[in-house]
């Protein structure tokens, strides 16, 4: 078992029992081939709680300041994580999860670029419509839902996957395809809160 299966298990057993997780949607993901799961971002818990929601290894882009502890560095990079310049500006860090989807990976992305202090959807950056734009990979939307307090529920949704093919036979610009991802997860937390 690699060092990731063996923290994501022991990270999502951890977490669940003490917020009531409940996952909707994991048929959604595919079980291979290129995948970008978007999730809305309202705790440092986030990326492990989608992680260890999906049925695939996903790989996350997180700001580069976290990378800058060896140790830390070193953990992250064993979890699949890889840094990003802020503001999505980095040609290294975009051509780097480019290649993953290419190889048919799962990416993770939280468009909203930083998380949401009150819980509500921010506007999403571009970065994620260029990456939609620029792969043949399924874009699934997922939220997370609840406040991340022991005892409480907390819910985590995949939905249906954004359908890319219109947008990327009209080359539709980065911000066109980022609004209807974002689009997709405005509908997702209305429709399961």
């Amino acid at each position: 078992m690699s060092f990731y299966r063996f923290a994501k298990n022991l990270v999502w057993y951890l977490l669940k029992p003490l917020y009531r997780m409940e996952v909707i949607g994991k048929e959604h993901i595919p079980e291979s081939g290129p995948v970008i799961i978007c999730s809305n971002h309202i705790s440092n818990f986030d990326p492990p709680i989608v992680g260890g929601a999906a049925t695939r290894d996903i790989h996350f882009l997180a700001k580069e300041e976290l990378f800058e502890k060896r140790w830390l560095n070193k953990l992250l990079t064993h979890l699949n994580v890889f840094p990003i310049k802020r503001g999505m500006k980095d040609r290294q860090a975009l051509r780097h999860a480019l290649n993953l989807l290419k190889d048919g990976k799962a990416l993770g992305i939280f468009p909203e670029g930083t998380r949401s202090k009150t819980g509500e959807l921010r506007e999403g950056l571009s970065g994620i419509g260029f990456f939609a734009l620029r792969s043949d990979a399924i874009v699934v939307p997922c939220v997370i839902m609840g406040p991340y307090k022991i005892g409480r529920k907390l819910k985590v949704v995949f939905g249906s996957p954004v359908e890319m093919t219109s947008l990327r036979e009209q080359k539709a610009s980065a911000k066109e395809a980022t609004d209807k991802i974002m689009d997709e997860l405005k509908h997702l937390l209305k429709t399961n809160s």
